[in-house]
């Protein structure tokens, strides 16, 4: 071990208490101590290995992490710059390849150039080279290699910022309700593996004044379903700016379903709501899917109730006989429906004992008999969403309830989950609260 002051190339920020592996190649025993004591008197925190050729560089370099190469031209199994090259694709792989530093005989600008070209940071000659040249050559090696890994993270960063601009776009699609005073509130969260889900919303205001809006939930967990429901929700929106009747857009609906569909025991659940355009009434359409919640009441008491469902039909996709019927919920004021997937409501609880589950802890949702994980359960979400209203009120109600319930739930839902919230202020002189989240795996991951 050659000690000094030096740091870890893949650290971040310079100095660490880990050594910089340095792996010199070089075939000549005594060249190989004149590096070694060169490295000794250059204060750099070193630790050295050696190889003999670049066969026995390549096989280190697979089994073990180098910080930087400090390869002779001279090998016995490589003639000039073939061993910079060959060495450069052993390390192509690696996520930081290792710096690499030319020590050769061989001197002149064209030498070294020509081996900078091949891939090596740095080319020093030997018998011109002190401990404070090699020692500088090589911090300077180091250090571009770690530039060169910054720029690729950030370029990665900027990547996914575009791909997740674009999944915003795809996931949470812009209301086409022209009424000020409906609100519109959506939210998305994804589940904790990273894969897209089948889970789609949309809301539309038709001519007419009415606003229809639903959330459904294509069965299984992928990048097919998470195809599908795109389509599907595409579709729908199709269907009701064309000016289908909102009695009819589940059976279309259906038709297009199980003309893309993969598989044939794929099936979709979906809650549809109909706001009529004197805003007095809603009809609810259940296909397979859980009832939503109304809320109701003025600013700062708000109060949420769960829907009991009437007229549930079959889920989409299910070769059974029976279409949907519409139920309809009388309404008087301001109001709002929150619609919801089962990701929410299938979310553990982490702590049923008081710790972060909070609402939905002792006397909550569970399984009976301690069978398995509590659920949050609907009645568990209902009184989170409540809590949510007494707390802060109606504005951000989304983001807040979709926080509350990755909280409960102990960190990522392992299904994604989506909820919308549609209502109505009571008056044009109030104007509905519009919103729209994307819960980001990496933004979620900083609380």
């Amino acid at each position: 071990m050659i000690s000094g002051d030096g740091g870890r190339a893949g650290s971040e920020g310079g100095a660490s208490a880990e050594p910089t592996v340095v792996l010199l190649v070089e075939d000549d025993d005594g060249d190989a101590l004149l590096v070694t004591e060169l490295l000794a008197d250059a204060e750099i925190e070193i630790e050295v290995r050696r190889a003999t050729s670049v066969a026995q560089a390549a096989d280190e370099l697979a089994q073990s992490a180098v910080d930087c190469l400090i390869v002779d031209l001279g090998l016995p199994d490589a003639v000039g710059l073939g061993a910079v090259e060959r060495l450069r694709r052993s390390t192509e792989r690696h996520p930081v390849p290792p710096a690499l530093v030319v020590l050769t005989g061989h001197a002149g600008i064209d030498q070294g150039v020509r081996a900078v070209a091949a891939g090596a940071d740095d080319y020093l000659v030997k018998g011109e080279t002190g401990p404070d040249l090699l020692g500088r050559s090589l911090r300077y090696a180091l250090q571009r290699r770690r530039s060169a890994a910054q720029q690729r993270a950030l370029y990665r960063s900027e990547v996914r910022a575009a791909e997740t601009a674009r999944l915003e776009r795809a996931l949470l699609p812009k209301p086409l309700v022209e009424d000020v005073a409906v609100s519109v509130m959506v939210g998305y969260l994804p589940g904790g593996n990273g894969l897209l889900g089948g889970d789609f919303f949309d809301s539309v205001e038709m001519a007419d004044g009415t606003v229809l809006s639903m959330v459904g939930d294509v069965a299984g967990h992928g990048p097919d379903e998470a195809a599908l429901g795109a389509t599907l929700r595409t579709a729908w929106r199709t269907l009701v700016l064309t000016g289908t009747p909102p009695v009819d857009v589940l059976g279309h609906l259906e038709r297009v379903l199980v003309t893309e569909r993969s598989r044939p025991e794929t099936f979709v659940t979906l809650c549809q709501v109909a706001v009529a355009a004197d805003r007095g009434a809603i009809d609810l359409y259940l296909a397979g899917h859980p009832a939503p919640m109304l809320l109701t009441g003025p600013v700062g008491a708000v109060r949420c109730d769960q829907v009991d469902p009437t007229s549930r039909g079959r889920a989409l996709g299910i070769p059974i006989d029976g279409g949907w019927v519409p139920q309809r919920l009388e309404v008087d004021g301001p109001f709002a429906v929150l619609m919801y997937t089962d990701g929410l409501v299938e979310a553990s609880v982490a702590d049923p004992v008081g710790g972060p589950a909070g609402p939905a802890g002792p006397g909550g949702p569970g399984r009976p008999g301690g069978r398995g994980p509590e659920r949050i359960g609907v009645d568990g979400l209902h009184r989170l969403v409540q809590l949510e209203l007494d707390e802060s009120g109606f504005v951000g109600v989304v983001e807040r309830v979709l926080r509350r319930v990755r909280a409960v739930h102990g960190g990522p839902l392992v299904d994604d989950a989506a909820m919308l919230v549609i209502g109505w202020t009571g008056t044009s002189e109030v104007v509905g609260e519009r919103s729209s989240t994307l819960a980001d795996s990496a933004e979620w991951a900083r609380w």
